[in-house]
This record gives C-alpha cells, sequence and structure tokens, in this order.
C-alpha cells in the first residue's frame, strides 16, 4: 500500500493520524504472516482475528486485506457480524430458549452454518456472495445487495469479537458473573445454551482457520468506553445509537466470556497482540 493509498484509506475510514503506527506494527506484519503461510501450505488460508469490542479489528482487517491486495494476493475480511440472524428468528429462540437470546452478539445469535459454507465457497474457482447485515434494520440485506467475490481466494480474514474462542468449563457458568446474569439468568440457562452453541456449531466454524490472531485488550473494564465511543460516533453520523447507560447494559452480554477469552486464548494463539487503552498495540 503506498502512502497516497494509506492516506485515502484514512480518510475512507476517518482514522486518526495515529492509526499510522498500527499499520506498522499490526497490519503489515499480519500481512507478511498471512501471506508466509499461504505459500508454505498452498491454498486458501483462514485467519481468525479475534478482539473485543472497539477494539478495531475490523478495521486492522480491512487494512491488512489492502496490504495482502497490493501485494498481488486475493484477499478478503469477512465479519461475524454479518452472520447474525434476524431479529425474528432470535425472538423465536427468545421465545423457546430464554429471553437474553433476543439481543444479538453472543454464540447463538449467528448463523454459524452460513459462516462454514461461506468459508468453504472462498476456497473454490467461483463467485461466493458475501452476507451482509444490516444493524440498523436488525435483518440481514437481500442477497441482490451482497458483495461477490472471484474464488479461489489466497487469504480470507474472518473478524468477530468471539472468534476462536473456546467454551468455559461447567464449573465457571455455576455463578453469575454481572447483573445481567444475577437478574436475568440466576439460574444459568442462557449462559449455559451459549456454552453449547461454542462447543457445537461454532467450533466447528473456527476448526477452519489455520491461524489465530488476538487483540488482548488490558482488561474488560475499557470494553464499556471503546462501545461507548463507537457509538459516539455513530450518533455523529446518522443520530441514531444508545446512550452511554444502554451500552453499559448492553456489553454486559459479551463480558463472560470477554473475561474468558482474555484469559484462556493467549496461551495457544499464533499471534497476541496487546493493545492499551487508547488501543495502541504494544508489540
Amino acid at each position: 500500500m503506498s502512502d497516497a493509498d494509506f492516506d485515502a484509506f484514512l480518510a475512507e475510514e476517518r482514522l486518526p493520524e495515529t492509526f499510522r503506527l498500527t499499520l506498522e506494527r499490526v497490519c503489515r506484519p499480519l500481512a507478511a504472516r498471512a501471506g508466509a503461510l499461504r505459500a508454505r501450505v498452498g491454498r486458501t488460508v483462514c485467519v481468525g482475528l479475534c478482539g473485543a469490542q472497539g477494539s478495531g479489528k475490523s478495521t486492522i482487517a480491512a487494512a491488512t486485506v489492502r496490504l495482502l491486495a497490493s501485494g498481488g494476493l486475493n484477499a478478503v475480511a469477512v465479519s461475524l457480524d454479518d452472520f447474525y440472524l434476524s431479529g425474528e428468528a432470535r425472538a423465536w429462540l427468545a421465545d423457546k430458549v430464554h429471553p437474553l437470546m433476543a439481543v444479538r452478539g453472543p454464540p447463538g445469535t449467528h448463523d454459524a452454518a452460513l459462516a462454514c459454507a461461506l468459508l468453504d465457497s472462498l476456497a473454490l474457482p467461483a463467485l461466493t456472495r458475501l452476507p451482509a447485515f444490516d444493524k440498523a434494520l436488525d435483518e440481514r440485506r437481500p442477497k441482490a445487495a451482497w458483495r461477490e467475490v472471484q474464488g479461489p481466494l489466497d487469504v480470507v480474514i474472518l473478524e468477530g469479537w468471539c472468534i476462536g474462542a473456546r467454551p468455559q468449563p461447567e464449573a465457571m457458568l455455576a455463578r453469575p458473573i454481572n447483573a445481567l446474569e444475577d437478574l436475568h439468568d440466576a439460574d444459568g440457562r442462557w449462559r449455559r445454551y451459549v456454552d453449547r452453541q461454542l462447543a457445537g456449531p461454532y467450533q466447528a466454524l473456527f476448526d477452519r482457520l489455520d491461524a489465530l490472531v488476538l487483540l488482548a485488550a488490558p482488561g474488560f473494564e475499557v470494553v464499556r468506553t471503546w462501545r461507548t465511543e463507537q457509538e459516539h460516533k455513530l450518533r455523529d453520523r446518522t443520530g441514531g445509537g444508545m446512550s452511554d447507560d444502554a451500552v453499559g447494559r448492553f456489553v454486559e452480554h459479551y463480558e463472560r466470556l470477554t473475561r474468558w477469552i482474555l484469559e484462556e486464548m493467549p496461551g495457544r494463539a499464533d499471534w497476541v497482540i496487546p493493545l492499551d487503552a487508547d488501543r495502541m498495540p504494544l508489540v
């Protein structure tokens, strides 16, 4: 990526100049690692990029894809968010499984089978349409609006807040971890359902990863701040978005698994990138 291309990327993504440090310390090395892995295995490779809400994973994935493309590789970034179940489907789960399933985000609220099929398709010499979810409408966009990519891809970056996560041991599920669980999941039905989904359909998806990269937040406490900043930007652009108090309640749905990822994943991820409270990489 030339300096002019990167300047254009900063403008498109409305990023500060400080992102140049992330480009050099994270995106370029990540592109190099992915390219080397592709050359070594001689097929499409899928790199999982895990990071808490607001950690910058979508931006890092997009910049890395541009770097890969500038090096002649066919690459694409895919977000776990684009596989959300519709509001109607989650309402059904809320009725049949647990009311907390109405809130999108935790395992069980994505179409993991569709994500598996997509990754498999991207390795084939064919056109593949990439699903897209409209969060404002709480609905997947019509297939006619999905972006098309020509396969086989050299590199796929699959990014999401729980990419590569493993289920918690049963003993860790016994007690509520925050006010949300204490008030709305005292018996543990919701968190155990989420854990079963993570152990089943989501592991089938994560088994397709050739490498796992973790953007490691300094702790869960910063996640609310990061997520609040995202909502402020959304309000500035569209006039919509959650209030700060609503964000605080919302991130409680993610707290258990985020804390578990930060505890468990660093010991097995292929590359751990520590972040400070300002999202700057400490590598």
